[in-house]
């Protein structure tokens, strides 16, 4: 599948790896569609790519095909679905407060894990309508996982969880969509420069940069845009998750 001749959308387009992501794909000829709960910057970014804009609650079912049928309608089909909507959150399983809230747990798994199937779900059945190219495929489904699904920090239980349930998620739902020609993938980034990071003092940032074997410095998000675009037109890619990640292994 060329990029160019794409139909995406893309999860939390609005900022961050979503955001390089629609770029890249955008620059390519793609068409996309931001999926994002910021509406005053998803629209913002859509409209410097030539793109499309719905504003989106990726935990709800009636929110997100809303969504799906507002880039149908814009694009004309969906063949590929980049999920990079996700929050972080911080704190142990038992910590100086007492047990780890229960709902910071559970708003974790919605966001990142739960989000992601939802809007996979959705977007692979508007895919399966679609004519297969010239390879066979009708779709590609991407979702972001993290480095710290494999080795997660203290501090790190929700967050871990949500995405050590994208890479458990992989290889079934590849399985699951092989029959209707759809490709289901998994990137697994390190530590990326994104707005989140952004806000810490240089000196936090040069520490985490120095952590990383090499290259010793931080992830360029556009570099996730750049393996997510490869991952689309290379298709013999299916099942797996891939780490974008300079090497590191957190302690």
């Amino acid at each position: 599948m060329e990029l160019a001749n794409t139909a995406a959308v893309i999860t939390g387009g609005a900022s961050g790896l979503g955001e390089a992501t629609a770029r890249h794909f955008a620059a390519n000829g793609a068409q996309v569609t931001i999926f994002d709960r910021d509406a005053e910057r998803g629209r913002k970014v859509a409209e410097e790519i030539g793109g499309h804009f719905a504003e989106t609650d990726v935990t709800s079912e009636e929110s997100v095909s809303a969504a799906i049928a507002h880039a149908v309608d814009k694009m004309g089909r969906i063949t590929a679905c980049v999920n990079c909507a996700g929050i972080g959150t911080v704190g142990k399983t038992l910590g100086k407060e007492g047990p780890l809230p229960l709902s910071t747990f559970k708003v974790t798994v919605d966001v990142n894990l739960v989000g992601s199937f939802n809007v996979a779900r959705l977007a692979a059945a508007e895919m399966a309508k679609n004519d297969p190219d010239e390879g066979g495929e009708r779709g590609v489904i991407i979702n972001t996982a993290s480095i710290a699904a494999f080795d997660g920090q203290k501090g790190q239980v929700s967050y871990s969880a949500s995405k050590g349930g994208i890479v458990g998620m992989t290889l079934p739902m590849a399985r699951d969509l092989a029959r209707d020609r759809i490709r289901v993938m998994a990137i697994a980034p390190g530590i990326f420069l994104t707005p989140m990071l952004m806000g810490l003092p240089e000196e936090a940032r040069a520490q985490l940069a120095a952590d990383v074997p090499n290259p010793p410095r931080l992830g360029d998000p556009s570099e996730f845009g750049r393996l997510a675009g490869f991952i689309v037109e290379m298709g013999y890619l299916n099942g797996e998750v891939i780490r974008i990640d300079g090497a590191l292994r957190m302690r």
